[in-house]
């Protein structure tokens, strides 16, 4: 009798491959987030920047400094808080971090370009790509171009992200009745 190593077609493939690029991205991402965007937002909110700015009586103020950098700020905030989940989703080989992973990445793709064009109507002297947006821009549509076909097409990311809520969750007791 020969012997066969026919393995479960369901068994889930380990985190490998160019999976372990995307990792090290996930992981660092909310890292890479906080210090580009602390520096940014600190000295906005312990000075008198944020008065000046939102003040009608100041000569800085604008009517939409107020929501765009509330809007910055909030649209941070959420985007570190998923990149959290994401790395959860990621070492769990959950079944919802592809689509949410993609999800990310297109939000970030509108993102910042909606944002330049508001500060260019904020600030209308100031060129709408700065070289620092035009990097963050360039480099999030090459990650972009890279990934998301990666991540529909991937036969590694469709056989090791299939983990579902029921096989995370530890089995809860059912209580009989009579």
């Amino acid at each position: 009798m020969a012997a066969t190593n026919d393995a479960p077609a369901t068994q889930k493939k380990r985190l490998g491959g160019w999976l372990i690029l995307v990792g090290l991205g996930v992981v660092f991402s909310p890292f890479r987030l906080l210090m580009n965007t602390l520096p940014a937002y600190e000295p906005l909110l312990q000075n008198d920047i944020w008065d000046a700015l939102t003040n009608p009586d100041s000569a800085a103020y604008h009517p939409l400094w107020g929501p765009l950098l509330i809007g910055e700020i909030t649209f941070n905030v959420g985007l570190f808080l998923a990149s959290l989940y994401l790395i959860y989703l990621f070492f769990t080989r959950h079944w919802l971090f592809p689509s949410f992973y993609i999800g990310i990445v297109l939000s970030s793709l509108v993102f910042i370009p909606a944002d330049a064009w508001l500060v260019s109507i904020v600030l209308p002297q100031e060129p709408m790509f700065d070289p620092d947006t035009t990097k963050e821009f360039v480099r999030t549509l090459i990650g972009a171009l890279i990934w998301i076909p990666y991540m529909l097409m991937s036969q590694r990311v469709k056989e090791t992200f299939v983990k579902d809520q029921q096989e995370l969750s530890p089995a809860l007791p059912v209580a009989v009745s009579n």
